[in-house]
């Protein structure tokens, strides 16, 4: 009789600590999955969002020491043949975020085609990798109001992006490139004529 309670009262313990226990597993798996780059890499956009958001300030610099490592060069062309008249073209150079980590450098140019279609062309772009980089159009240096142009292509080399018709560059004169899941910018370049 004792030891059917004793079990009795074993089993109960083990039942009222099992939900401490999947939460305990659950949030070491999150941490598992979005501390290693690739793992975060692979997760939807979502999910990187939410695992960020989830991070601690060390684990956040963690991803971002991992991918600052890495180096993805892109080299796109823009046909001349196609391009108008841009003597008046809007430019900018990419300056550092200002905190000592994320740097860029380059030109950013805005490139009217002659079929109608505008550009943002980034030339000589150097910047610090990371985990989810994004090109905004932006009112200012951080991203609340913004026109996004898509990810970032490449850390380093010249790239297009097409910008949507009808934006308004006298508006959105500051380009961003811009970590989405952790907010945090990488640089900008301020556009003028």
């Amino acid at each position: 009789m004792k030891r059917n309670i004793r079990s009795i009262l074993g089993l109960m313990v083990i039942v009222a600590m099992l939900p401490s226990l999947m939460m305990v597993t659950r949030s070491q798996t999150t941490f598992a999955a979005s501390s290693d780059p690739q793992a975060f890499m692979n997760m939807t956009e979502e999910q990187r969002v939410q695992a960020a958001r989830n991070m601690t300030q060390n684990e956040k610099e963690m991803i971002m020491n991992e991918f600052s490592k890495q180096n993805a060069t892109v080299n796109e062309n823009m046909n001349e043949t196609t391009v108008t008249n841009n003597t008046m073209a809007l430019m900018g150079n990419f300056v550092d975020a200002g905190d000592g980590f994320h740097k860029a450098e380059g030109i950013a140019t805005v490139i009217n085609l002659a079929d109608g279609r505008t550009f943002l062309r980034l030339e000589n772009l150097k910047t610090t990798n990371g985990p989810d980089l994004y090109v905004y159009l932006s009112i200012g240096k951080d991203a609340s109001d913004i026109v996004n142009l898509g990810r970032l292509k490449g850390n380093i080399g010249n790239q297009n992006y097409e910008i949507p018709a009808g934006t308004d560059l006298s508006k959105y004169n500051t380009i961003l490139i811009w970590c989405k899941a952790f907010s945090t910018l990488f640089g900008s370049a301020k556009l003028s004529g």
